[in-house]
């Protein structure tokens, strides 16, 4: 089984998948390192020389790979992932999607320490993080409302979520061998 964790930057999916992936005795994969390690080169540095056009090629090809040499693994994808090509149908179809859904204010709260690291995001005032973040969830929305699962994560804990997918897969488990 593959859980292919998506939502907009910020939202936890790394950080939740590798607890998740711990909880669940899976492999954790984060899309983003396997995409470097894909191209040999930074993400920026794909950005620089590619383009994003290029970048969501990439992209494309490390979901195929990891579609078709994966078993039992929780995957972390990026942002944008699902938004691409046939992308989300490919995660639908290979495994469970979990759409990690945060309002703008909470996504621009948990991103704010950390704008440096994100060229789009670094020199943003506190009101255009969430003005630029709102404008891009209600673009990218429609593809990660495709999710089996939508969990809302206003208000609650990574361990809440975690625990919440843990009882969801062990529900999809148990209907399956009856």
């Amino acid at each position: 089984m593959i859980i292919f964790l998506v939502g907009y930057m910020g939202c936890g999916k790394s950080t939740i998948g590798r607890a998740l992936a711990r909880r669940l005795k899976m492999d954790f994969l984060d899309m983003d390192p396997l995409i470097e390690q894909h191209c040999g080169k930074s993400i920026r540095e794909i950005f620089a020389t590619e383009g994003e056009e290029g970048f969501r090629l990439h992209e494309k090809e490390v979901l195929a790979e990891i579609v078709t040499e994966q078993q039992d693994c929780i995957v972390a994808t990026g942002g944008g992932a699902p938004c691409f090509f046939d992308n989300m149908e490919v995660m639908n179809r290979a495994g469970i999607t979990v759409y990690f859904q945060m309002s703008p204010e909470k996504l621009a709260g948990r991103l704010e320490h950390g704008k440096a690291k994100r060229p789009l995001l670094q020199d943003k005032t506190q009101e255009e993080l969430i003005s630029f973040i709102r404008i891009n969830v209600e673009k990218r929305e429609t593809y990660y409302l495709r999710s089996k699962l939508i969990i809302q994560c206003d208000g609650v804990s990574d361990e809440y979520i975690a625990e919440h997918i843990v009882h969801y897969v062990q529900h999809l488990l148990n209907s399956s061998n009856s």
